[in-house]
């Protein structure tokens, strides 16, 4: 079976999504990610970011993979055409943090080059195949983001 759709913009979908990303991401940092620490089998940090618009803080439960010192995030939406919003908030502030577990890592975020989302992509989709599935879905590139620590 194929994976949802994301919802449409205000409707009440979008809503009960956005309470349960909430409930999600506080079970995360109240159990230290022993809850709600995985999807699938595949691993999730909370990434921190600020609204490029409202100027809010945020923070959001993601998919990632390691790769060597880095993170690496899809910017999926589930093969909408729009890139999710924290995407554009962090090509608007990069400087941030994200957690893992317990523990905070303080970093810099980049959109992969052309070069390193070749070899990214696959590694990306063998740790969790929906994101072969939402490419089908939109015409557009899918981005891949790396989060470097900072120093």
């Amino acid at each position: 079976m194929a994976p949802p759709k994301p919802p449409k913009p205000g409707t009440f979908m979008s809503k009960l999504e956005t309470r349960l990303t909430a409930v999600n991401t506080l079970v995360y940092k109240l159990s230290g990610g022993r809850v709600g620490g995985k999807l699938k089998g595949a691993p999730i940090l909370l990434l921190h970011h600020v609204g490029r618009k409202s100027g809010e803080a945020r923070v959001a439960p993601l998919l990632y993979l390691a790769d060597g010192d880095d993170y690496v995030l899809v910017a999926s939406h589930a093969g909408a055409d729009n890139s999710p919003a924290w995407y554009y908030n962090l090509i608007a502030n990069p400087q941030t943090m994200i957690a893992i577990g317990k523990q905070e890592v303080q970093v810099t975020a980049r959109e992969a080059d052309d070069g390193e989302r070749d070899r990214l992509w696959p590694l990306a989709t063998a740790m969790y195949s929906d994101y072969d599935v939402y490419a089908t879905r939109t015409t557009r590139k899918i981005p891949v983001v790396i989060l470097s620590p900072r120093a």
